[in-house]
């Protein structure tokens, strides 16, 4: 089986992480979000991933080459000179999709974390005959979404409905699908939108299946929603494997903490804390609702909440750092400042506190 993910973009809102690396390799939970899905396609018998791509394809290849070895899997990229949206990358790829087997394909979103029922999603399509499938998740606020009307016994999609100002259901397109070959015969190469453009038709032919996912999902292409993702995984990682976890008097919750990490005395970690790989603890801090990433330094006391630290950062002694505040790679915030909802770009020594959230250049 064949998979392709849809990295395009420039990770805007993911800035100034993205700044250092293209977004799909930004760290989730201690590994890059794009190695999530990668490690769910091979579980389940893909045996080649087709990265659909315009922005810094040897970045993500370079990167990519370790991680082909070590899982066995086939990389490759398929890239876009002009952005082509969510179904011209489809098109672009065909010869790499459509291999005369008549095999369905999977397409992701490279933002979407979830559990990944990908195996359910083969069964589901095989039992529906239909051209495509599609995974739905439940949201409390559809109007924010276009959302996805169903027949519930089947699971057969009529129509969809873009951001309804009266409620017409709660289940929105979670941005994993399983296709038929022969729905990139539908798709032109030029720039499109497999939702609004393709997806439509085949449900007017009562072609499209939706399948409502269990478990969490998460859109984590932005800093509040990957933080909140990062508690829906770690949550859903204490139901599957809970020996991953951290444990001990010090820690709160779930935290998760790369082996090669070291943590001083005294410290109160948790909850929804990840803790990369290198990095540095020292006595008495305090870490709730944040990541840490590879090479970072927190000394004495310090205090972080609700935030993303990036790569080899380090922050002072006693210093407090909340309120989605985002350090880029290599930032220093010097001892005793404080930081509230500061977006700091990468390279940096913050020397004075941020007392209201604003970007430092």
């Amino acid at each position: 089986m064949k998979a392709l993910i849809l990295v395009g973009g420039f990770g805007t809102r993911l800035r100034p992480l993205t700044l250092s690396v293209p977004k799909p390799l930004v760290d989730f939970a201690n590994k890059p979000m794009i190695l999530h899905q990668i490690e769910a396609l091979k579980a389940i018998g893909v045996t080649e991933v087709v990265l659909a791509i315009n922005y810094q394809p040897e970045v993500m290849l370079n990167f990519l080459k370790d991680f082909e070895a070590k899982l066995g899997i086939k990389i490759t990229c398929s890239q876009e000179t002009e952005p082509l949206g969510t179904a011209g990358p489809l098109a672009l790829a065909r010869d790499k999709l459509a291999d005369g087997s008549g095999e369905p394909f999977f397409v992701l979103n490279s933002d979407v974390i979830s559990e990944y029922p990908l195996k359910e999603m083969i069964e589901f399509h095989k039992s529906h005959g239909g051209e495509a499938s599609i995974v739905v998740t439940k949201v409390d606020e559809p109007s924010k979404y276009g959302v996805v009307v169903l027949e519930e016994s089947t699971g057969q999609v009529e129509r969809f409905v873009e951001k309804p100002k009266l409620f017409v259901g709660n289940k929105i397109n979670a941005g994993i699908y399983l296709l038929n070959p022969s729905v990139l015969d539908r798709i032109e190469l030029r720039p499109t939108s497999i939702e609004k453009e393709v997806f439509p038709k085949i449900a007017a032919e009562k072609m499209l299946y939706a399948m409502v996912l269990p478990g969490f999902w998460m859109d984590i292409g932005q800093p509040r929603d990957y933080i909140t993702g990062l508690r829906l995984y770690l949550d859903s990682l204490r139901k599957k494997d809970a020996s991953k976890l951290a444990s001990g008097t010090h820690i709160v919750g779930n935290v998760l903490v790369h082996e090669s990490a070291k943590i001083g005395e005294g410290c109160l970690i948790g909850p929804d804390v990840a803790i990369g790989p290198g990095c540095v603890v020292e006595a008495g801090v305090r870490l709730s609702r944040c990541t840490v990433m590879r090479g970072v330094r927190i000394k004495k006391h310090a205090c972080i909440s609700s935030s993303i630290i990036g790569w080899h950062s380090s922050v002072g002694e006693w210093a407090r750092v909340e309120n989605m505040t985002i350090l880029g790679e290599d930032v220093h915030v010097c001892d005793e400042i404080y930081s509230n909802g500061g977006v700091v770009l990468p390279h940096k020594e913050i020397k004075s506190s941020i007392l209201k959230p604003e970007i430092v250049m």
